[in-house]
């Protein structure tokens, strides 16, 4: 015999019962890695070295490219009229795309971004390093004799790409500056500090904002 009950009476029993509402964690390891536990001490070591001597230690990432143009983006702003975008979100509709390439000063617990409407080449990276050294590094680490960068191991900054290092090279060359990259294991990027110190309020800051070349 079929019954109806308020939504109070499932709210109670659901409670009752220890239901609670949750979201989806990404905790589950797609792969493992011999040596995971082992470059793990070795980052910690290198972090704590470099913090010691003075010399800075950032994390490097690159943010998901998003399309320019009139499309509709999760979140609201204040605003005195009702924003109006397109109904569809077709590639072929964007005047481009934005790459959001960024940093984190893990001593300073500040954030940079470099915004490149190409694609993310090794060489936009060391583009986007030297332009952070020079409008933030070279300013807050005067003394500075060497850097270290953390970062995934795979993208435009992968561990296995000689073109990588040869710009990496040049740019140091360029800085004067020793450059010491330390890459996380795979499958275990989202432990890259800029993932949850930086991006997160990236995120949040674009709102439902149109993004467009001025």
């Amino acid at each position: 015999m079929a019954a109806s009950v308020s939504r109070n009476i499932v709210r109670y029993l659901l409670k009752k019962h220890e239901y609670v509402k949750r979201k989806a964690q990404k905790n589950i390891t797609m792969g493992g890695h011999p040596d995971r536990n082992a470059q793990f001490e070795n980052i910690t070591q290198l972090k704590q070295d470099y913090l010691d001597a003075g010399n800075p230690v950032i994390s490097m990432d690159t943010k998901k490219k998003e399309l320019l143009g009139t499309f509709y983006r999760n979140g609201s702003l204040y605003t005195q009229a009702a924003i109006q975008t397109n109904d569809h979100d077709f590639p072929s509709s964007a005047t481009g795309s934005v790459i959001p390439h960024g940093f984190y000063d893990l001593k300073r617990n500040t954030g940079y971004i470099t915004l490149g409407t190409s694609h993310d080449t090794s060489e936009f990276a060391c583009d986007s390093l030297f332009q952070w050294w020079v409008n933030e590094g070279i300013i807050h680490y005067p003394k500075a004799k060497s850097l270290l960068i953390l970062c995934d191991g795979g993208g435009s900054n992968s561990s296995r790409r000689y073109i990588f290092k040869e710009d990496l090279q040049k740019t140091a060359n360029a800085l004067g500056l020793e450059i010491r990259i330390a890459h996380y294991p795979p499958y275990t990027s989202k432990y890259n500090p800029i993932e949850h110190r930086f991006f997160p309020h990236v995120t949040r800051a674009c709102e439902g904002v149109r993004l467009k070349v001025r």
